[in-house]
């Protein structure tokens, strides 16, 4: 019977070999260790694994409709590292709506898949494509069942009081947005006031 190394077994899974290994400790996956003490994986075993639990999810968000185009981006990025990883079995979810939004469809869907334990693989390009709060709580949920959080960015480009600005922005956003009017002036001087506190809390907070 064929045997695949870690590293093989890895590859073949679309996998790292990290999450070999929890999966393991997890009792999901079963290997057996040769005299010298390395693993090795039935290739049936990783087969059946691969058929129950191979979809991956690639999902994208934007807030608003005009952005349609960089959404567009972010599936093209999303879809050819998937073909580079050489996953087979992939379902694409778009959503568009506010990053505090927690019932947009595409959402929903995602949190379905995961229930329902159908997912191996979840990737982003950037982490708050998902939520701008509370992206940590779905990663959690994915950690139990055991499925890999792919982010292709992982570079930080903001300063903390910028992170604090854009979340701030995002939820004066939204909350405004069930206004009757956005330009009428009540509206206007209601922004303005906000976000000329938001500035001086965040100049407050850099200076300390």
């Amino acid at each position: 019977m064929s045997k695949f190394t870690i590293s093989e077994a890895a590859e073949f899974l679309g996998v790292s070999t990290d999450t070999l290994r929890r999966w393991e400790e997890e009792g999901s996956l079963e290997s057996e260790r040769t005299n010298g003490g390395h693993r090795r994986y039935d290739v049936a075993k990783l087969m059946q694994r691969d058929q129950k639990d191979g979809l991956t999810a690639l999902y994208g968000r934007v807030s608003t409709r005009p952005q349609l185009k960089d959404l567009d981006r972010q599936i093209a990025v999303l879809e050819a590292y998937a073909g580079i990883q050489g996953w087979q079995k992939t379902v694409t979810i778009k959503d568009i709506g506010s990053g505090i939004n927690y019932k947009k469809k595409g959402l929903l869907k995602l949190l379905t898949l995961l229930q329902e334990g159908k997912l191996r693989r979840l990737v982003l390009t950037n982490k708050d494509r998902l939520l701008r709060f509370g992206a940590e709580l779905v990663f959690s949920l994915c950690e139990l069942q055991g499925v890999e959080i792919i982010v292709i960015n992982q570079s930080v480009d903001q300063s903390p009081e910028e992170d604090l600005v854009k979340d701030v922005l995002e939820v004066i956003t939204v909350f405004s947005a069930k206004l009757h009017s956005l330009r009428s002036r009540k509206n206007v001087k209601f922004l303005q006031e906000n976000l000329g506190k938001l500035a001086e809390f965040a100049a407050e907070d850099t200076v300390e």
